[in-house]
């Protein structure tokens, strides 16, 4: 028999209506998990005590024959989305002891329908990195090899689903931070149209980039997971009006746009297994074309202007003022100085800097404005493909996760996130699937196909993402 904390959250959900457990029991079996492999994987920054009245309360709703799939379900939640009463720290030395005052949109939501918070996953600070090596309390480790990194910044919640230490994890997307952690943990990561969940109560690092997703253990998870916190909020203005975008037609078969003139630096064998998987979906009677989309190749430059630019406002804030580490000096500029010197660690003080930089009167028009038109007409090219296509696809990443230390130099850290950043950019949905694995060194590393669909069109994306796992949803 399957453990309860390796069960998929449909799985859970249909074991606690047959009263097969109890969601006690279910808690226990996760929490277990955690505490046995956390201490090697450091998934979770802090796992939490039961919260005997919400689990109370599951068990009841469930018993009533009224209960949304969430109920009763752990999950982990990146410690950048504030949970009211917890510790929020974005992996950062300067909000080390920062007790969120309120809850998240998000949270608020996943309250209603009765899930449960084991506990708040690590992060790269702040959300900057693309390994989990940059948090402030340690890096996180690959669970298929833990001398590897598991991606990031949602590093904590892809290792964290993939070892079960939990039955799904939310966490935020910028550039690619569900989408590539879960491709190198081999779990399913999934980033929503801009706008279609609130990001009021997530520590911002770029609004016009960052989106809360999840990492799971299948396509029907992902999608409960997403219809749970969904939808306007007022008090977030850039989340999109109810029916903004119409539903488009539903269609026997799916057109697969793929962009081979990007994929000259894919690793080999990741190539071959992207190959296999798009045969079988032709196998399936799906169509595989090549479309062209020769902006796709400047999205890490153009991201590393846009973002450093809006995370040098947003970080602003954190001054040793109002909240966070408060370090005292002879003057107001010292306390300024030393507050922010000894609270951010080495990755936000860079992209502050840059950011700072190419937002200065000498600059903003050579790179920034630059930056924001080079963005328009991606998103023009992928709007004229998707005239043609139903949906685009590319490996997640470039390869397999990668040694913990081997990319000091930020640049090639920063290009793991080459296929994955193009979907923040012009704010469609997009999904990584587990699509086999390569070996590297006596260990199976997973590798995943990346599928990106128009803004709104979530259910294509979960069906072509159905069609890889072979669900039926």
């Amino acid at each position: 028999m399957t453990k309860l904390n390796e069960l998929t959250i449909t799985e859970a959900a249909k074991g606690l209506r047959a009263k097969d457990f109890t969601v006690r029991e279910l808690w226990d079996a996760c929490m277990k998990a955690a505490q046995e492999k956390n201490p090697e994987l450091n998934a979770y920054l802090e796992l939490f005590a039961p919260d005997e009245a919400a689990i109370d309360a599951a068990q009841k709703r469930i018993d009533s024959g009224d209960a949304p799939i969430l109920c009763g379900i752990p999950l982990g939640i990146k410690d950048n989305i504030l949970i009211e009463g917890h510790i929020a720290s974005a992996a950062s030395k300067i909000l080390e002891n920062h007790v969120a005052t309120y809850d998240a949109t998000a949270i608020t939501k996943l309250k209603e329908a009765g899930a449960l918070f084991l506990g708040r996953t690590n992060l790269d600070e702040f959300a900057m990195g693309a390994s989990t090596e940059h948090s402030a309390f340690g890096p996180v480790k690959n669970p298929h090899d833990t001398t590897r990194v598991p991606g990031g910044s949602s590093g904590g919640s892809a290792a964290a689903t993939a070892a079960h230490l939990g039955l799904g994890t939310y966490g935020t997307d910028t550039a690619g931070s569900c989408r590539q952690p879960a491709a190198y943990c081999g779990v399913i990561g999934f980033k929503p149209t801009y706008g279609a969940i609130s990001r009021h109560g997530i520590i911002a690092l770029g609004s016009s980039l960052d989106q809360i997703g999840s990492m799971n253990k299948s396509v029907a998870d992902t999608k409960a997971m997403f219809e749970a916190v969904r939808g306007h909020d007022p008090m977030d203005p850039t989340t999109n009006p109810d029916g903004l975008y119409p539903k488009r037609p539903v269609k026997g078969k799916l057109r697969i746009g793929v962009p081979t003139d990007l994929l000259s630096d894919v690793d080999p064998e990741v190539r071959v297994r992207f190959d296999a998987t798009l045969e079988a979906l032709k196998a399936q009677g799906h169509e595989v074309k090549e479309v062209s989309l020769p902006m796709s190749k400047y999205a890490v430059p153009i991201y590393y202007i846009i973002l450093p630019a809006e995370a040098s406002a947003n970080l602003a804030r954190f001054d040793g003022m109002r909240y966070g580490l408060a370090e005292r000096g002879k003057t107001l500029l010292d306390d300024y100085v030393l507050s922010r010197s000894h609270g951010f660690g080495d990755e936000p003080k860079r992209r502050i800097l840059i950011g700072t930089f190419v937002l200065s009167s000498g600059y903003i028009d050579a790179y920034y404005r630059k930056a924001q038109r080079a963005r328009e007409l991606m998103k023009e090219e992928f709007d004229a493909a998707f005239e043609d296509v139903d949906v685009i696809a590319t490996p997640t990443t470039p390869g397999p996760a990668f040694k913990l230390g081997a990319k000091t130099d930020p640049v090639a850290m920063y290009l793991e996130d080459v296929f994955t950043v193009p979907a923040n950019h012009i704010g469609t949905p997009a999904l990584s699937v587990p699509m086999g694995t390569v070996e590297r060194e006596g260990h199976q590393l997973p590798v995943a196909i990346h599928f990106t669909t128009p803004m709104g069109d979530e259910d294509t994306l979960f069906r072509i993402g159905a069609a890889v796992t072979g669900e039926t949803l």
